[in-house]
């Protein structure tokens, strides 16, 4: 039996094959871009320095506070949700799902250094996260938020330092 009759016989099954493929391909290419884009702003980010802890790392100095945020929504695609279906069945970990939470950190954290950077920022202490899901119809997607203070010298909003 040639291809075509088993296309006629099985239509369903191919369209969910072909659906798999487009969607792993364009997911692919998405998330290359995005990747890209990433590792592009993150080096002309890199003067915006981040902390976790709630104290500067110069105590001397003076500086005004802000409070700058950032957050990234990503959608999963429908290649990482089948993967992921099929995964949970065995259990271990979803490095489909790793994935999607690294870009959309990596986003909201470039998204609150570029809030920094706007607000004559060079320190962004004391940095939060929080991850929501978002429930779709089918897919979903994650949420990330980043917040912070921002440390702004005092020279650079105008103050005597």
């Amino acid at each position: 039996m040639d291809i075509l009759h088993w296309v006629a016989k099985y239509p369903d099954f191919f369209l969910f094959l072909a659906l798999i493929v487009v969607g792993y391909a364009a997911g692919r290419v998405a998330e290359a871009r995005h990747y890209r884009s990433i590792r592009r702003r993150e080096k002309q980010l890199s003067s915006v320095m981040v902390f976790s802890n709630r104290f500067p790392p110069e105590p001397g100095a003076r500086h005004t506070a802000a409070l700058v945020s950032g957050s990234a929504v990503i959608s999963q695609d429908y290649f990482k949700f089948a993967v992921a279906g099929l995964q949970t069945l065995f259990g271990g970990r979803l490095r489909s799902y790793e994935a999607l939470l690294d870009r959309a950190r990596r986003e909201a954290v470039l998204r609150m250094k570029q809030d920094a950077r706007n607000k004559a920022g060079n320190m962004i202490i004391n940095v939060k996260f929080e991850t929501y899901s978002i429930p779709g119809r089918q897919l979903g997607a994650v949420e990330i938020l980043a917040y912070g203070t921002a440390l702004i010298p005092l020279y650079a909003s105008g103050g005597q330092g």
